[in-house]
């Protein structure tokens, strides 16, 4: 009976140590992060491979039902190339049991293409036939898909079926070979719910890395942290990482292959007030780049913690959401640190899902700058796989109380109404006239012409336009910024390294001199609209990061002129005689600023509105 209980024991405890050993620690690396400056500069060799049971090389892209390398230089080792693909596989000499895996996708290579592949069955066939062949080539164990996302971003309705459809196929060509798939996929229910039949996912998947962080950031009007853990008062009830992970579970994703992703990164903002500073206070911009990461709105841990480690922050640890937030003077960052990770891991111990995910390893501590190397990483370790590290976490300053986080509270707490009140920031009557109104032009932003949803290049300027229709055969633009270091390819429809750009198109960038420049010659002496002189149009100034402003012409629709009085754009019969005889604008120009954030607020049945009410209000 002894004997009996005592090996009941022995067993029961190895199967806790197994269970917690098996789970995954999954680490995406950034290719592009070997080009940062100074500390923050990232190669293969400064990867520990003892620290991820998977590692994903990021990002290779798609053309036509062909994957492409990006950065070929980087990449392969043809052509005195850095052979980073070799390199990278070699860390399995060091630990036998990691897992490394290609990546194709992420943010910059958008939907477009990758709807197109998966909307025929030859198209995903070949797909799945060459990812093979990819994997297999460099040596591999498996393929990551982060089609960003499926049904959005110019991809099409019948992409949730494609995807399911896509990876029927893939499964079965990449169980030949004993490889593995994995996805990346949105969180929330909202996003979640448009591009995935989670069921079907479950299928055929491996493991599925929940992208459980950007619930909040500098497209929004006010401070937001970039991935709380739990619900406070006043919170969109969505955007915690619990309610993500109920709601994957309850659509039939199995615990198992949930992969629960975490930041190693925070996301910033400017305040427009340095004594409110709380959760839910007013902001004006994004916050500054970092001296690494180069990323408006965005600051990797490891500057982040160096920052903390100059006591040029005062840290919050917010006891309701369960994540920490630092500011300094106007700069505010919500972000994650060794405790707030440490939770997250054990809620994973909790609900018993499969593990962790990290985006991405190149933005932790890897230098030991604040205490240990790799701090956020060791804690995975420590609570997921019973691991021996000793963590040394940064130390801040107390928080000091803030008197004003009341009113915050009170003034923010419905967040619902965020739209709403950004519209009302530029007014909210109506113009009224008795005569029928001419429908509002197709919105263009500078020289791009949109004909077609999808994207196009920005002339003069490596930025990019996507051009998204508004469901009545017109078309809404918004310029959208290439990583730092890299310039909208027309070729590929991506964003690439200047190198691999067409010559004549890269020298009429670099010869160009329509790039965004700072002029206050028109008069901007505050943020807000002032008329543009000889002209029924207006301009609309904004401040930049320096306290500078630049100012962007708009023009009134047809048959309107701007009133600086009542500062709307009114109809032909409500002008003086003087506003009539004015210059009516040619291009019908609108110039939403990144920095200002204003339609990332809202739904897309909101975005028309809100053009107008730009245009015509207030």
């Amino acid at each position: 009976m002894l004997y009996s209980t005592v090996i009941a024991i022995v067993c029961l405890a190895l199967a806790i140590s197994t269970a917690a050993n098996d789970k995954k620690i999954v680490c995406y690396f950034g290719s592009w992060s070997v080009y940062r400056p100074g500390k923050g500069q990232f190669d293969i060799n400064n990867i520990d491979p003892s620290l991820c049971t998977h590692l994903i090389y990021s990002f290779v892209g798609i053309k036509g039902n062909n994957i492409i390398n990006l950065d070929p230089w980087q990449d392969l080792p043809d052509n005195y190339g850095k052979n980073g693909f070799g390199r990278f596989n070699k860390l399995r000499e060091k630990n036998p049991s990691l897992k490394t895996i290609i990546a194709i996708g992420g943010w910059n290579e958008g939907s477009k293409n990758y709807s197109e592949m998966a909307k025929t069955a030859k198209g995903r066939e070949e797909f799945s036939t060459n990812a093979v062949e990819f994997v297999k080539k460099y040596n591999f164990n498996g393929f990551d898909l982060d089609w960003e996302y499926p049904a959005r971003r110019g991809g099409a309705l019948e992409d949730k079926k494609n995807f399911i459809e896509l990876l029927k196929v893939m499964r079965k060509d990449f169980d030949k070979y004993n490889l593995t798939i994995s996805a990346a996929v949105s969180a929330t229910k909202s996003s979640a719910s448009l591009s995935y039949i989670i069921s079907e996912l479950n299928k055929y998947l491996d493991f599925i890395n929940i992208m459980a962080y950007d619930l909040h950031g500098s497209w929004e009007p006010h401070t937001g942290i970039n991935a709380p853990l739990d619900y406070a008062p006043g919170d969109n009830e969505e955007l915690n990482v619990k309610a993500i992970v109920q709601y994957w579970l309850s659509q039939g994703c199995s615990k198992e292959k949930l992969i629960l992703g975490m930041p190693l990164y925070g996301r910033s903002f400017t305040l427009k007030n340095a004594e409110f500073h709380g959760v839910g206070a007013p902001t004006k911009r994004p916050g500054k780049k970092g001296v690494y990461t180069k990323e408006l709105g965005m600051l990797g841990y490891n500057e982040i913690c160096e920052g903390l480690k100059e006591k040029l922050w005062t840290v919050h640890y917010d006891k309701q959401r369960r994540v920490p937030y630092a500011y300094n003077d106007l700069q505010w960052v919500g972000y994650d640190n060794v405790e707030s990770i440490k939770e997250k891991a054990e809620l994973i111990n909790d609900l018993n899902l499969g593990g962790a995910m990290v985006w991405s390893i190149d933005t932790d501590d890897f230098n030991g700058v604040c205490g240990d190397k790799y701090p956020l990483l060791k804690t995975l370790n420590t609570v997921l796989r019973n691991g021996t590290f000793i963590i040394t976490s940064e130390k801040s300053k107390s928080s000091r109380n803030n008197k004003h986080s009341t009113k915050n509270k009170k003034y923010w707490k419905n967040l619902l109404e965020r739209c709403r009140n950004i519209i009302k920031a530029f007014g909210s009557k109506e113009i009224k006239s008795t005569k029928e109104q001419p429908p509002v032009s197709s919105v263009q932003l500078l020289s791009g012409q949109c004909t077609q949803s999808g994207d196009i290049p920005k002339p003069g300027s490596c930025n990019y336009i996507s051009c998204v229709t508004n469901g009545n055969g017109h078309f809404l633009s918004y310029e959208r910024p290439c990583p730092w270091g890299t310039c909208y390819n027309p070729e590929n429809g991506v964003c690439d390294w200047k190198r691999n750009l067409p010559d004549e198109y890269l020298k009429s960038i670099e010869s160009s001199s329509t790039l965004s420049t700072v002029d206050s010659s028109n008069g901007c002496t505050e943020e807000g609209k002032i008329p543009k002189p000889n002209s029924c149009d207006f301009i609309f100034c904004l401040s930049d990061m320096n306290g500078n402003f630049i100012d962007y012409k708009l023009s009134c629709p047809e048959n309107t002129c701007y009133d600086p009085v009542k500062k709307i754009c009114k109809w032909n019969d409500n002008l003086t005689e003087t506003q009539i005889q004015q210059k009516y604008a040619i291009n019908k120009i609108l110039i939403i600023s990144n920095n200002n954030s204003i339609l990332n607020n809202c739904t897309r049945e909101d975005i028309p509105n809100l053009i107008r009410r730009i245009l015509f209000l207030k």
